[in-house]
This record gives C-alpha cells, structure tokens and sequence, in this order.
C-alpha cells in the first residue's frame, strides 16, 4: 500500500455546537512526555486534576475525577453504574440529547418515564416535580442544556426536588460546564458529567465527573472486583455493574488512594483535561461564565441584526451558541460548505425536527472571543448574500459592536 502523507488538517474556525477550537496551551499540555500510570508524577497530576475539577463543578466531593472517553462514557458511566434491571429512571426530554439518556437508561434495562415539551421550550420545575411524585424514580436524569436546540434548562430546584421524593439526580452538563453558572452542590446534583469539547476549550476524550457521597453509596452497593487483582478481604456487593470499563465503583478505586489497577490512563487526554481546568480556575470561573455571557450576547445581537430569526426561548438560551432559522430559499448544506470552504469557518446543522432548519453558531470556550465574533458574523452576510438574501451592509458586525461597546 501506498503510505499517506503526514496528517495536516486545514485551518478551520470552529464556531458550531462542538466540537470547538481547541486552546493551544492545551494542544501545547497534550505534547508532555508520557510517564507510568502509577509513576508518582502521574498520580500527582491525577490528584492535582481532581482538585482542580471539584472547583469547576462548585463541589467538595471526593470522587471528582475522570472517566477516559468521549462525554458520552461519563453518562453512560454514569447511568450503568446507577441503575439496576427494572429500577424506573425519568427523563424530561427537552432535545436530542434527553433522548440520549432514554437510549442508554434502556439499554441499563430501567423502566423509563418521560415527560416532553416541544423543542425550544424548558420545563418548569412543578413539572418535572409532579412527574417525580407520579412515577417515584430511583434516578432523575436531566441534560443541563441540549444543544440541539441551544435550551438550557433551570436545575437549582431539582435536588430539593429529588430528595424529597428519594431520587438521585443526574445531569448531563457537557454542553455548559464553564460557559454557564452550574453549583453541583448548592443545586444538590449527584452526579454530573461533562465534555472538554465545549466550553472548556480542548479536544473530546476524557469526561471530567463528579458524585455525591449518596450516590457513591448507591455505586459501592454494587462494587464487584475483578479476578486477579481482589484481595482476600475484598466483598463483592449487589448486582454487578453491567460494564466493565464504564464500572464508577472500579474507577474510584483506581483514582482514589487504593491506586486499585482498573484500566491504563490516557495520560494525554489527563494533560488536556488538567490542563482545560487549570486554565478556567486561573482566569475564574465566574469571569469565564461573564466572558461566555458577553459574546453569546454580542453573537445574539448579530445574528438578529443580520435578519435573521432566532429559535427557541431565548430566556432559556445556553450563553455559549444560538440557533437561528435559515432564510427560505438558502440551501442548509450548501450555506455551510460556502462558510467552510471560502472562509475556513464551521458552523452546524441541528438534529431530528430541526436538521436543515435551524444553524447552530457557538461562541464557546477558546473561540468566546471578540475577533471570532466578528468574523463568523461578517462571513456569514457574504455567504447570505451569495444566496440572494438581502441584508443590512456591516449590519451584523455593527450590532455585535454595539454590544461590546456597551460592556
């Protein structure tokens, strides 16, 4: 076979729903030399990340650590861990990625309840707490906020909710975390889970988490040690969690003092994570969420002063991207070649109701910035016009410019 030439992806501004550019300092972490997983300048690094993490979430758990994948691992992780055969699971499906829960709480072989409002709305907490009262879950599992449709969904009434009713709650903040206020314990969450690829400005593959002394309850009921590495005194407990890789009651002995051997860390993806956590503690955090509040703003204004519609309650809009209707007339596919080919820029699509109806444009992470504000905004009226759309000259740009002046 013929050998491939070195890999060397183009230049690209990442301003979709995520993946997003990449900080180069964490680009530039992933490059340190690689040492043994139990190496003592590894296990410091791994403490040093959970330290850094419980900041990010606003927590004082002890089991805030990493689970090596994609977002996706940390809420499948998440769910297999706590969920037994038959334990009723509710999920209030707001977008595509409430659903995600309903597929993978199927899959733990829960008895799923849900609720649904339509896409671009949030549900009130009365809502979600009748439902609760309704079906009496062992675990509530919310999404924080779906990009599909940009919704961010209220949380700081669901743990009083929960512990009310004996439910553990879940929540999948991959698509907020760092660019949204989130209070892990002040909100009462036990579980949450999140990506790198979004406003935590680095690459997808490693899922920071963190869990509630409860919830550890819940999962160390079930902990089973595997043949080979269990120690005399070892108890096997419960039913066994259903994945081996994905098995919280594992990993946590893996992080945690016992240095337990359960899987071999993937130490670049630990620089990234560490490294995404150290950059948002260093600027702090409140100003990071104000930084992606300020230019989710100015992207909002410019969109609208483009003519475009946005989607959804705004009221309940993510800080960190938007979705607007695409003009009647302009081809989805099309539309978003022409931004990446002539301008090197991505913006996305959405799924399901809203797939080629709706762009998503993110201003997350690395990319919450001003000049990539106001580039994708000027490229986007090129690419307009190039359709047949009229817009206002500069018009975009000039209200994304209004707002910042103001700030």
């Amino acid at each position: 076979m013929s050998v491939p030439e070195p890999i060397n992806p183009p230049p690209r501004l990442l301003m979709g729903p995520g993946p997003i550019t990449a900080d180069p300092r964490v680009l530039r972490a992933m490059a340190a030399p690689l040492v043994g997983q139990f190496d003592p300048a590894m296990t410091h690094a791994m403490s040093e990340t959970m330290a850094l993490y419980r900041a990010v979430f606003y927590t004082s758990n002890e089991q805030t650590f990493l689970v090596d994948g994609t977002s996706r691992a940390g809420i499948e992780a998440s769910l297999v861990s706590l969920i037994e055969p038959g334990d009723r699971v509710l999920v209030p499906v707001f977008g595509r990625f409430g659903h995600l829960l309903v597929e993978i709480a199927k899959r733990c072989a829960a008895e799923v309840h849900t609720i649904e409002v339509p896409w671009g709305e949030v549900f009130e907490p009365e809502l979600i707490e009748a439902a609760v009262a309704r079906v009496r879950p062992k675990v509530l599992a919310v999404v924080h906020g779906d990009t599909a449709t940009t919704m961010r969904q209220p949380m700081s009434d669901l743990g009083e909710i929960c512990r009310r009713y004996d439910a553990l709650l879940y929540c999948d903040a991959t698509a907020t975390l760092g660019g949204n206020s989130f209070r892990t314990d002040a909100w009462g969450v036990d579980v949450v889970t999140a990506g790198l690829q979004k406003c935590l400005g680095g690459p997808s593959g490693s899922a920071p988490i963190t869990i509630s002394p409860r919830a550890v309850a819940v999962i160390d009921a079930r902990k089973h040690i595997e043949e080979g590495i269990r120690d005399a005194d070892d108890v096997e407990r419960g039913t066994p969690i259903a994945s081996n890789y994905l098995d919280l009651a594992q990993i946590m002995d893996y992080w945690g003092p016992r240095r337990l051997n359960h899987h071999t860390e993937a130490t670049s993806m630990l620089y990234a994570a560490r490294e995404c956590a150290r950059l948002l503690v260093e600027e702090g955090i409140e100003h990071a969420v104000a930084r992606h509040e300020l230019h989710g703003r100015a992207m909002l204004a410019g969109v609208t002063g483009l003519g475009l519609d946005v989607f959804g309650d705004v009221e309940h809009k993510m800080n960190n991207v938007v979705a607007v209707r695409i003009p009647d007339g302009v081809p989805d596919d099309k539309a978003r070649a022409a931004m990446l080919a002539d301008f090197g820029i991505e913006i996305g699509t959405s799924f399901g109701p809203l797939a080629g109806r709706v762009w998503r444009i993110g201003t997350m992470g690395y990319n919450a910035r001003t000049d990539a504000v106001l580039v994708t905004l000027a490229a986007l009226e090129q690419v307009l016009r190039g359709f047949g759309v009229s817009v206002t000259a500069g018009g975009g740009v000039a209200a994304a410019k209004d707002v910042y002046a103001d700030a």
